[in-house]
C-alpha cells in the first residue's frame, strides 16, 4: 500500500477526501431550496453516493468517473440545484490515471446531458441550462483536467528520473568490476602463475630424482592451484556482465562431484518440492555451499562432508556438515568466507549459522526467504 508525505495509506487519504465531499455536497443539498420535495430522500442519496464513491478513484478511476456523473445527474432531475463537485475530483483522478480520451468524452457527455436533466425537474429549458451551468463550469472542468494531467507528467517524468539514476548507478558499478577485473588480472595473475609453475616444475624435477619433495614445497603448489581456480572465479564475477547465466542451484551437484574428485566424501540431499527462486537466492546458495566446501577442504581435516537443500513455500534452507576437527571448545576465528556468507544472507534478509557441532565437526546452516515465482 503507498504512503503519502506524513506515511498515511493512499486508501486511508482518499477515503477522507470521499467522507469529506459527501458531507459538502449534503450541506449544500440541505440550504437548498428544492423544487422537487417529493425526491428529497432520493436527491440525499444521490448527493452521498456521488461522495464517498470517490474513495475507489484511485482503483477504479474510469468507474467513479460513470458513476459520480450518473449521480450528478440524478440529484440535479431529483431537483437538487448542487454543484457537481464530485463529478470534478473524479476527472482529475481519471486524467491522474491517464484515460484522457474516456475522461475528455464523458465531460462532453456531462455538459450536453446535466440540462437535461434538471429540467426534469424545472420544467422550463432557460433555468434548467441556467441550473447546470451554474453546477458545472466549462472552465471547472478544464482545470480539473488539467491539474491530472499535470500531475500525472510529473510523477511520469520522477519515474523516469529515478530509472536514469538507477541506471546510471548500475552502469558505474558495472565500470567499476571491470575496473577492478583488470587490476587484479595485471597486478596479480601473472604472479601467480609463477609460483604455480615453479613449485610444480619443482616437485616434477625432486619425484624424478627420486628426492623426497618438503611437505613446504607441496604446500606451495596446491596453494597456488587454488589460488589460481579462485582467481579466475573471482574475475569471471567480477566481468559478469548479465550475458551469462551466473552460477545458481544447477551448478550445486558439481560442486559436490568436485569435492569428491578432492578424495572429500561428500552427499547432495534435496528435500521438499523444488520451484523457482529469485536469482538473487539462486546465486547465493550456490556461494554458500561453494565457501563451505571451500572451507571443509582448505580448515576442517574432514573425510565426508553432506550438503542438503529443502525447499520450502516460503523459504530456501541449506545445510552443510562435515566431520572434521571442530569443536565447540576449539571454535574457529571467522574469516572473509564466513563474514562474506554472513553479508549476504543477511542482504537477503536471511539467517546464517556457522558453528562447531556438538559431536564434533562443523555446521553452516542458512535459510533464505523465497517468494514463489511460479
Amino acid at each position: 500500500m503507498s504512503t503519502g508525505r506524513f506515511g498515511v495509506p493512499a486508501a486511508v487519504r482518499d477515503g477522507v477526501v470521499a467522507v469529506c465531499v459527501a458531507a459538502v455536497l449534503l450541506i449544500a443539498g440541505r440550504s437548498e431550496q428544492h423544487s422537487a420535495a417529493d425526491h428529497e430522500v432520493l436527491g440525499y442519496a444521490l448527493l452521498a453516493a456521488s461522495g464517498l464513491a470517490l474513495a475507489a478513484g484511485r482503483r477504479a478511476p474510469v468507474a467513479v468517473l460513470a458513476v459520480t456523473g450518473l449521480c450528478a445527474m440524478g440529484y440535479q432531475a431529483a431537483g437538487f440545484d448542487v454543484p457537481v463537485v464530485a463529478f470534478l475530483f473524479a476527472v482529475y483522478a481519471s486524467m491522474r490515471a491517464g484515460h484522457r480520451v474516456v475522461t475528455v468524452a464523458a465531460s462532453v457527455l456531462m455538459l450536453a446531458a446535466l440540462p437535461l436533466a434538471a429540467l426534469v425537474s424545472l420544467h422550463d429549458t432557460g433555468e434548467a441550462f441556467a441550473q447546470a451551468r451554474g453546477a458545472l463550469e466549462i472552465a471547472w472542468l478544464i482545470a480539473a483536467g488539467a491539474a491530472g494531467e499535470a500531475l500525472r507528467q510529473a510523477e511520469r517524468r520522477a519515474d523516469e528520473a529515478e530509472r536514469t539514476r538507477e541506471e546510471t548507478a548500475r552502469r558505474r558499478a558495472d565500470e567499476e568490476r571491470l575496473h577492478i577485473a583488470r587490476e587484479l588480472h595485471d597486478s596479480l595473475t601473472h604472479q601467480i602463475s609463477v609460483i604455480k609453475v615453479q613449485s610444480e616444475a619443482a616437485v616434477h624435477v625432486a619425484r624424478k630424482r627420486g628426492e623426497e619433495v618438503p611437505e613446504a614445497l607441496l604446500a606451495i603448489r596446491d596453494a597456488g592451484r587454488e589460488a589460481t581456480r579462485e582467481l579466475r572465479a573471482t574475475l569471471e564475477a567480477l566481468r559478469d556482465d548479465g550475458k551469462a547465466p551466473p552460477h545458481g542451484l544447477a551448478h550445486v551437484p558439481g560442486l559436490v562431484e568436485r569435492a569428491r574428485g578432492n578424495g572429500l566424501d561428500a552427499t547432495l540431499t534435496i528435500e521438499g518440492r523444488r520451484h523457482d527462486v529469485p536469482a538473487t537466492v539462486d546465486r547465493t546458495a550456490y556461494r554458500i555451499v561453494q565457501e563451505s566446501l571451500t572451507n571443509i577442504a582448505r580448515h576442517a581435516s574432514a573425510s565426508t562432508a553432506s550438503v542438503r537443500i529443502d525447499y520450502r513455500p516460503d523459504a530456501l534452507a541449506i545445510r552443510v556438515d562435515d566431520d572434521g576437527k571442530a569443536s565447540p571448545d576449539s571454535a574457529p576465528v571467522p574469516g572473509v568466507g564466513l563474514l562474506g556468507m554472513h553479508e549476504r544472507v543477511t542482504a537477503l534478509g536471511g539467517r546464517l549459522h556457522a558453528e562447531p557441532r556438538g559431536d564434533g565437526g562443523f555446521t553452516v546452516r542458512a535459510e533464505l526467504p523465497v517468494e514463489r515465482t511460479s
